[in-house]
């Protein structure tokens, strides 16, 4: 039978309750337990495909297209798993559910309210995720208190009378801020969240502690004593120098074993060495000499916009044995280039909307008249291939359809499938798609392989009608989706490394297993900044 873990949080919200439901899979997979992961989000938006990335931070795509919150990229990089839709449950999913059901007559003769029938919805979504599993974590977002997070905890409270007592385990990840006047830790804030969460009906079993420095074992005794878990069931959560490092800092409070005990599971194995061997490795590196890698932006105010593809980055940086050194460049900036000088190497990542274009194209036109290692991702590759009509084709004003609708060279235009689209939400080229590499080109041979999957996420593409010029001139096709011939992956030829992909590869990197583009873009980093 699957047992629930259900993980809340208190006091504030972007504590690491992700990556903490993460750490906590990874240890119990350590145990030789299959282990299947959800985030709830309470938003009312059906997914976070229409999101800011300013508010929300990037946007995941899994293998069947859906557009998710990032906490299911550290789900993925941490249990080395591919989630799907059935890994994210939002507000909008149950309420859209509901009422369209609502709408078909099946709840004749009944008054349709938040309990039992938003719970109920709720609570399919985890038995479903749970199906073929030992443990299904199920993380709620929000913070205990806020109203729209109340139907997921009550559906997170049903589900323990639902079942034996031993099939469900709550645990809160709270904040004990540090105050630098008085030099005291605060358990104030952590009794009143475990309070509030009493007053929904959940007693925590366990309480993860999140504070700058680490709990001394008053500290400790005094949050056992005021919301009643047992002293070794209050789990000392500092920051770390890495999120890679949260397994092990937890296992070592054993964190692991109470979850074990609680749940009543035996363990068959105890296997972390593969863990282990890649946190030695990424501590070498980082005292190892850094490579310097630009990445040219638009939403570099807000890190948590890029996750992915930084976490791509140092999974290539750890595998290189080097240490990343990354410059966040806002090709709004006038001094742009100069730091772009000191980089060896460059990335454009994806993006939408038409501020900052411009600057991107010259940091691509930099990169490839320098000899600067240059990797082009989604939007990043599309501002390549205009670059390179602009300047080296000569077509004075190439452009987007996207920026430019009535440009005279539309060599990145409105893909076939996406004209006539008007609803925004989860309609563009999305999830995982083939693509048939060329024998002879980078691309092969960084990936090893005739054939990829990868994610996608865009409307747009490379007008295919203008590769015979591109390629005359030296700008090759690598790689094209099997069926329909789309250009999925661009490379200039006599370039040190130059490529530009219409997929985001960061999505499928994983600590375990580096992406092969970011290996070796980072490789040919190194490369150039030996010279």
């Amino acid at each position: 039978m699957t047992r629930y873990i259900f993980v809340t949080g208190g006091v504030v919200s972007s504590l690491g309750k992700g990556i903490t439901a993460a750490s906590i899979g990874r240890l119990l997979k350590a145990h030789g337990l299959s282990v299947n992961i959800v985030k709830c989000d309470p938003y009312i938006n059906v997914d976070a495909g229409t999101m800011a990335p300013f508010q929300h931070g990037e946007v995941f795509v899994t293998d069947d297209g859906a557009e998710t919150d990032l906490d299911l990229g550290y789900y993925e990089r941490f249990l080395g798993i591919d989630t799907t839709r059935v890994n994210i449950v939002t507000a909008g999913q149950i309420y859209q559910s509901v009422i369209a059901r609502e709408r078909q007559g099946g709840y004749l003769g009944q008054t349709v309210q938040v309990i039992p029938h938003i719970t109920d919805e709720i609570k399919s979504r985890f038995v479903k995720a749970g199906e073929g599993f030992d443990i299904a974590i199920i993380e709620i977002g929000g913070t205990v208190g806020d109203i729209e997070s109340l139907p997921f905890l009550e559906a997170a409270r049903q589900m323990r009378p639902d079942r034996m007592r031993n099939d469900v385990l709550y645990l809160h990840v709270t904040l004990v801020p540090y105050l630098s006047a008085s030099d005291e830790l605060k358990t104030k804030p952590t009794q009143h969240s475990v309070n509030k969460l009493r007053e929904i009906g959940i007693d925590p079993d366990i309480i993860v502690c999140r504070a700058e420095k680490p709990l001394a074992r008053d500290i400790k005794n005094k949050i056992a004593l005021f919301t009643s878990v047992p002293k070794e069931a209050v789990i000392d959560a500092p920051d770390s120098p890495s999120i890679y490092d949260v397994p092990y800092e937890l296992k070592k409070q054993g964190l692991d074993e109470q979850i074990m005990m609680l749940l009543r599971l035996r363990s068959s194995k105890w296997d972390f060495e593969e863990w282990n061997s890649f946190t030695q490795r990424r501590l070498a590196a980082a005292e190892a000499r850094p490579v310097r890698i630009a990445i040219a932006g638009k939403y570099t105010k807000l890190k948590d916009s890029y996750k992915s593809l930084v976490e791509a980055i140092q999974h290539g940086c750890t595998a290189n044995g080097v240490r990343a050194d990354l410059d966040y460049v806002d090709v709004e900036d006038a001094d742009f280039k100069e730091r772009l000088a000191k980089a060896d190497g460059l990335i454009v990542p994806g993006g939408f909307g038409d501020r900052g274009i411009e600057g991107k194209i010259a940091a691509v036109r930099y990169a490839r008249e320098n000899g600067l290692p240059f990797l082009g991702i989604c939007l990043g590759m599309q501002c390549a291939t205009i670059e390179f009509a602009r300047h080296v084709l000569g077509l004075k004003g190439a452009h987007s359809t996207e920026f430019s609708p009535k440009t005279s060279h539309p060599v990145v235009d409105l893909m076939a499938a996406q004209k006539g689209v008007k609803d925004k939400g989860g309609t563009m080229r999305l999830g995982a798609w083939p693509c048939e590499l060329k024998k002879g080109t980078l691309a092969r041979r960084v990936y090893g392989a005739a054939s990829v999957s990868e994610r996608h996420r865009h409307r747009y593409e490379f007008n295919s009608k203008y590769i015979p010029a591109y390629e005359k001139k030296g700008m090759t096709v690598s790689g094209r989706h099997r069926k329909t011939g789309l250009p999925e992956i661009v490379e200039i030829r006599k370039h040190p490394w130059f490529v530009g992909v219409q997929f985001h590869p960061e999505f499928k990197s994983r600590p375990l297993m580096p992406h092969p583009l970011f290996f070796s873009f980072v490789a040919a980093a190194v490369k150039n900044g030996r010279k």
